[in-house]
């Protein structure tokens, strides 16, 4: 229920705002006093509802802050700032040289499909799948040059003390399988890994 409060606080404003008013409803129309505060104070509850939503960041929140931050560094190339929140040195490295073979003009997330975070494993882990778009030109002149691609993005995070870091990822093509584009663990595909 917290994190319905934290995280959806238009639902809870709407179920505690039924509430009120269905027992104020029921106070006019009987007139019993004990009915009529009970309705005040469940519409009195609602911008309480919104103040704690305000207060508290979820991890669910945290991380999807954390994906439109680094959405944003893809997007100016700052490619230092985009694998500053990956946890495994190799895996920065993929993915550095791998952003290194692009000029980004566009990258933006178009949609988050799942943050399902796992609280039972110890640190608490989370899988995200989203789309994203990206217009790019390749940095060598025979590569590609201003294609606007989606793609589906899927990361695996692990927190570690308050933060969140990235300790998988894979794109692949919206629909289909791995393409040439595609790698997942540190090894490409067609490598006989």
């Amino acid at each position: 229920m917290f994190r319905m409060i934290a995280e959806e606080p238009l639902i809870v404003s709407l179920m505690l705002g039924a509430m009120g008013f269905g027992l104020l409803y029921g106070w006019l129309r009987t007139g019993n006093k004990p009915v009529a505060v009970a309705g005040l104070i469940f519409v009195a509850l609602i911008p309480l509802a919104w103040f704690v939503a305000n207060q508290v960041e979820t991890d669910r929140e945290q991380i999807e802050h954390l994906i439109y931050t680094l959405a944003d560094a893809v997007e100016r190339n700052d490619h230092d700032s985009a694998v500053t929140v990956i946890a495994d040195p190799e895996l920065e490295a993929r993915a550095r040289l791998e952003l290194q073979n692009w000029e980004f003009e566009l990258a933006k997330v178009t949609q988050i499909n799942k943050i399902r975070v796992i609280e039972d494993t110890y640190p608490p882990q989370a899988d995200i799948e989203m789309m994203v778009k990206v217009k790019v030109s390749g940095r060598r002149s025979s590569s590609i040059q201003n294609a606007q691609i989606p793609r589906k993005l899927l990361l695996t995070m692990e927190k570690d003390g308050d933060d969140w870091l990235i300790t998988e990822y894979q794109h692949l093509p919206i629909l289909g399988g791995p393409d040439k584009f595609s790698s997942y663990g540190g090894s490409r595909p067609g490598n006989g890994d």
